[in-house]
């Protein structure tokens, strides 16, 4: 059993059809969900920081995902870029 909140027959089930699927398939479930959660954590973000710029707030997402090293790299990065 690897999940607490789901019946384990019905888990058995859904990891027996995941394994079915085809690679593709897999990989197109895999980025669909992953562009959902960014999605979802970018609304959040926004939500939470609505006075932030568009720019500002993809430094947020940077922050929060990758770290602040991450974040200020990029940040001077694209100050170099942008005149």
């Amino acid at each position: 059993m690897q999940s607490l909140d789901t019946n384990p027959k019905m888990e058995a089930i859904q990891i027996a059809l995941i394994r079915k699927s085809s690679i593709p398939r897999r990989i197109s479930r895999l980025r669909s969900l992953s562009q959902t959660v960014i999605q979802l954590s970018q609304r959040a973000i926004m939500r939470a920081n609505p006075e932030l710029s568009e720019q500002e707030l993809e430094y947020k997402f940077v922050t929060y995902h990758y770290g602040n090293e991450l974040a200020d790299r990029l940040r001077r990065h694209l100050s170099k870029r942008t005149p």
